[in-house]
């Protein structure tokens, strides 16, 4: 094998560090960095927060520290840029909630002067009991009440195997022969059983739960309706959900109405009966846990001059600075361990300082030119939305669109009109019949209102719904009114149809 040396010129993107920090930094959501900068907080000593009448007290502090320690002009140096960066000034920066501490005592968090003699207010409990309290499962409320039920012990296991087969709506996911295979085969249980222990359970709290089928489910809860002066309407809508209920689910009144020989308004009676049931009933026991949204900008309009205005949240990421007396311990023409120590975490912390800032600059610009497209839709709302996409920004800001797609992905806009995340304002358009161009999003906003003005006996058909654009001087297929409208979660007209009276 011979050995040579070749000399080759190429072109390869490197990544320094501190770039691959600053693009983790920007696409990270508001949780999310308060996270980091937590973390950032207990590895590197030269972070510290900056808490309330803290500047007062920093000053103080440099002065003490200079009368005793010697700076040299490279720290004096660095600690100037840090304060620089750290000014009140720093629209970006923002006073760290005290829930959000790191590792520490509770006498170093809870500090007896703050206690008042009185009690406490109410909405203090309420919060300590929120943060405290665990929310009961349908399992545990059904087991609850099986503990309340005089049953024999062989009972007892059968409706502990049914209830572990309950969803959180409510529905036995599993049939009864399942469960009946299930058991040992030398407890001899029979079908039967199951099934009197099941029907013994559906009359737990909540009424209809461990229903098998939507008709069981809402026919159990029928049966409980104890109101003499309805018992008609109750009547007909056991009729209709024991055996018509898929004709019911298709709307076809007409033949409802020939099966079940009732009148319009007989029938109308007995879906109104149908329609104050609940077909989840477990849902009321366990209700889907809620997430809270933190807004990165808020956007305001001036009353005066009647703009817009556009601020970063102060709330969404703590108050840091670099700290000055750590700062002052670096050393000019010094090389050991300790000191290197401290510059490297010093180099660190303003490397992540600046990666802050350059996060919320480059969200202020982006957010900015978001508000000055869509001023039409804070003015009006939905149906004003321009069209918009990532490269419009893009060339607007002179950035990438990948950047502009970092930056919208998970960052919300709190406006008069609501929080919205970023990405809600970019959408594609819609030729119109003057040449212009029609957003997907002021789109779906007009078939809405369309469908929420409809005579509900005869409702829009996606087809009468295309002709009421076009008049409108909106181009849109029927097939694309049918994809918008699903996407709103809408059925289409036939299940919409309603009853008169």
């Amino acid at each position: 094998m011979k050995l040579s040396l070749q000399l080759k010129m190429g072109q390869h993107l490197t990544m320094t560090p501190q770039l691959q920090q600053a693009i983790r930094l920007l696409q990270l959501s508001t949780l999310d960095l308060q996270q980091e900068i937590h973390q950032a907080l207990e590895e590197n000593p030269m972070l510290e927060l900056i808490e309330n009448n803290d500047e007062e007290s920093s000053t103080d502090s440099q002065n003490d520290t200079g009368s005793t320690d010697k700076v040299t002009a490279e720290a004096a140096t660095e600690t100037r840029e840090s304060a620089e960066l750290n000014s009140d000034d720093s629209n970006w920066q923002s006073e760290i909630p005290s829930d959000l501490g790191v590792d520490t005592n509770w006498d170093d968090i809870y500090y007896p002067e703050t206690y008042s003699s009185g009690p406490s207010p109410d909405t203090e409990s309420a919060d300590f009991e929120s943060r405290n309290t665990t929310v009961d499962t349908l399992q545990d409320h059904l087991l609850w009440q099986l503990n309340l039920t005089h049953i024999s012990d062989r009972d007892n296991s059968i409706a502990l195997s049914i209830i572990d087969a309950i969803d959180a709506n409510g529905l036995l996911t599993v049939d009864l022969e399942s469960l009946h295979s299930g058991f040992d085969a030398e407890l001899e249980i029979e079908l039967d059983e199951i099934l009197a222990v099941l029907h013994r359970i559906q009359q737990f709290d909540p009424v209809g739960v461990g229903y098998r089928n939507l008709a069981e489910c809402l026919m159990i809860q029928l049966n409980q309706i104890n109101n003499s002066e309805i018992d008609v309407e109750v009547g007909n809508a056991k009729l209709v959900v024991g055996q018509y209920i898929d004709l019911l689910g298709n709307r076809d009144y007409a033949q409802l109405m020939r099966r079940t020989k009732l009148k319009e308004p007989e029938l109308a009676q007995a879906i109104t009966v149908i329609e104050s049931l609940n077909p989840r009933p477990g849902s009321e026991i366990s209700p889907p846990s809620t997430s809270y949204i933190i807004p990165d900008v808020l956007v305001t309009k001036d009353s005066e001059s009647g703009k817009w205005r556009i601020e970063l949240n102060p709330e969404t990421a703590p108050k840091i600075r670099i700290n000055n007396s750590y700062a002052s311990l670096v050393k000019r023409a010094d090389s050991s361990a300790d000191n290197n120590y401290l510059k490297d975490n010093l180099q660190e912390a303003k490397w992540f300082i600046k990666s802050l800032q350059s996060r919320n600059e480059t969200l202020m610009k982006v957010t900015t030119r978001i508000v000055e497209h869509q001023k039409g839709f804070l003015e009006y709302g939905e149906e004003a939305m321009k069209p918009l996409v990532l490269h419009d920004i893009a060339e607007a800001v002179g950035m990438h669109e990948s950047t502009i797609s970092r930056v919208t992905t998970q960052k919300y806009m709190h406006t008069p009109r609501g929080i919205f995340e970023l990405k809600y304002f970019f959408s594609s358009h819609v030729s119109t019949k003057g040449g212009g161009e029609c957003s997907s999003t002021a789109i779906r906003a007009i078939i809405r209102k369309l469908i929420a003005a409809e005579n509900t006996i005869k409702p829009l058909s996606d087809s009468k719904i295309t002709a009421l654009l076009e008049d409108q001087g909106i181009n849109v297929a029927r097939r694309t009114i049918a994809k918008y409208r699903e996407s709103l979660s809408i059925p289409p007209s036939n299940e919409r149809k309603r009853l008169a009276g």
